[in-house]
């Protein structure tokens, strides 16, 4: 089938056929799907003894809309998500394009990830990242093993939109922003 979004005909675009790629290794892995850009959001939470914590992540998806579910993955290497794991509830902030410096932090290993970062509670008192465009407050529903990864599905009981502005996109391996 061919056509445009508008539904309007268009003529086929030829294109070379694909060959056929048994070898997947996960740097090839890597380049095919980095040409996927997605959003990056910052999951949060407080851990044992009060401080908040958290990490970013970039797989991140609505799941259902009956109930309200969304998914996110993180890396059986996380040191982060076992102490994550236990807060009542999680709160998914989507980070803007200027908040890069917020993902990076998130995404560093040991230390205080919330050092210098302005936050304010959700409802049930999760972080919620300043200057995010939106937030979700979460419980985690169901967690499935997956290769290297987990992947969490979470109920959502609270969300609210922030701001209007552009999203922190993540594509190639780098990070960017939406020009259209």
């Amino acid at each position: 089938m061919h056509g445009s979004p508008d539904g309007s005909s268009a003529s086929p675009v030829t294109s070379p056929v694909p060959r056929a790629v048994t070898d997947i290794d996960s740097a090839r892995f890597r380049s095919v799907l980095g040409r996927f850009a997605t959003g990056v959001v910052a999951i949060t939470g407080i851990e044992a003894g009060g401080r908040p914590t958290g990490l970013a992540a970039n797989s991140f998806t609505s799941v259902s809309l009956d109930p309200p579910l969304v998914a996110f993955c993180v890396a059986h290497t996380s040191t982060t998500w076992p102490r994550l794991r236990t807060a009542p509830r999680l709160c998914i902030s989507i980070l803007a394009e200027q908040q890069l410096d917020v993902c990076k932090q998130l995404a560093l290993k040991g230390g205080d990830k919330f050092a210098g970062i302005d936050w304010s509670a959700s409802p049930n008192g999760g972080p919620v990242i300043d200057g995010a465009l939106a937030w979700l407050e979460c419980s985690i529903e169901n967690e499935h093993v997956a290769g290297d990864h987990v992947i969490v599905v979470a109920r959502v009981h609270h969300l609210d939109k922030l701001h209007d502005g552009e999203p922190l996109l993540f594509y190639k391996g780098g990070y960017g922003r939406f020009d259209g």
